[in-house]
């Protein structure tokens, strides 16, 4: 009997979609926790809340499809947020240009890391912690370790409600551009080839340092990005955006399937992590619980979920 004379597997279906199983069943228990949860406000402030963190499991995704790890990128984000916000209000830069000029020192500590990775040999923990200590060094030095407020009217106009959340659009667009890279570019298919063998990608005439310095690449211009929504929704570059971000983006791509041994991981499902993390987070803050319970609690849930894919993950090899 053929696979199309079986008909629908629900336990295949259930086991390659779990992650979405997993948000879905988190909306209606939040749903459910609190009465608050749908209103069109919440929504739009998880919605906005979550821009930063989904742009950075994205770079951390094609970064650990490679069989790397990328732990610069909460300090790329002070960078982004703190060269954006003294552009603007130092030398009265247009917050367009400075977002631009902001994502371009990002891409560039994202080179840094991942030419000692691709080209130095150093293994992606080691540089990336190195890059992590030199970027937030920068951003405390940038300001003097003062937060830069920016006057209203500037970088705020691109969480602004009459302008249509523009942080919001842009986030969407990217997600859209990105699973389409990672389906239907040779960059894409390549990145993943890295990660599941890097040696038969090599002997295929295919440079493979390129790919993986492009990853870090890639992973620190969404990072110096996310540091300017950040700052766009504070009104405030500090030194001090994104601590512990790398973590989150971390979790975020293993509760969506991704592989830290490299080539396994979809850039909707890794979206789908990042948004089940600030589900979390904000039941958890709708029903007034401490911000220190609330860590014990996502590290549990963490746990569960990621037991969760391991255990379907076997499953799946005896479908």
């Amino acid at each position: 009997m053929t696979s199309e004379q079986k008909g629908f597997d629900l336990k295949h279906f259930l086991i390659n979609y779990n992650t979405y199983f997993i948000f879905v069943l988190l909306i209606i228990i939040s749903g459910m926790l609190s009465d608050y949860f749908f209103t069109t406000m919440n929504l739009t402030n998880i919605a906005l809340q979550q821009a930063a963190p989904i742009l950075v499991a994205i770079g951390m995704l094609f970064v650990i499809l490679t069989g790397g790890i990328d732990l610069s990128v909460g300090s790329v984000m002070a960078v982004g947020a703190t060269v954006s916000a003294m552009l603007i209000t130092d030398l009265g830069i247009n917050y367009i240009p400075a977002m631009i000029l902001a994502v371009i020192v990002g891409l560039l500590f994202g080179m840094f890391t991942g030419i000692l990775v691709a080209y130095a040999g150093i293994q992606g923990f080691v540089a990336s912690l190195a890059t992590m200590t030199i970027a937030r060094g920068f951003a405390f030095v940038l300001t003097m370790g003062t937060p830069v407020k920016m006057e209203q009217g500037t970088l705020d106009n691109i969480v602004d409600r009459d302008n249509f959340f523009p942080i919001i659009l842009a986030t969407a667009a990217l997600i859209v551009l990105f699973i389409l890279v990672q389906r239907y570019t040779g960059w894409g298919r390549t990145v993943i080839a890295v990660g599941s063998n890097a040696t038969a990608v090599q002997l295929a005439g295919i440079k493979t340092k390129r790919f993986v310095m492009s990853t870090y690449a890639l992973s620190g211009s969404l990072a110096a990005l996310a540091g300017v929504f950040v700052a766009a929704r504070t009104s405030t570059g500090s030194a001090t955006v994104g601590q512990m971000q790398e973590l989150d983006a971390i979790a975020a791509c293993v509760i969506g399937g991704a592989s830290l041994a490299g080539g396994k991981g979809f850039v909707a499902r890794a979206v789908i992590g990042a948004l089940v993390l600030g589900l979390i987070g904000n039941v958890m803050n709708l029903m007034s619980v401490p911000s220190y319970p609330q860590d014990i609690i996502k590290g549990f849930i963490i746990i569960a979920a990621v037991l969760l894919q391991i255990v379907t993950s076997k499953k799946e090899k005896t479908v």
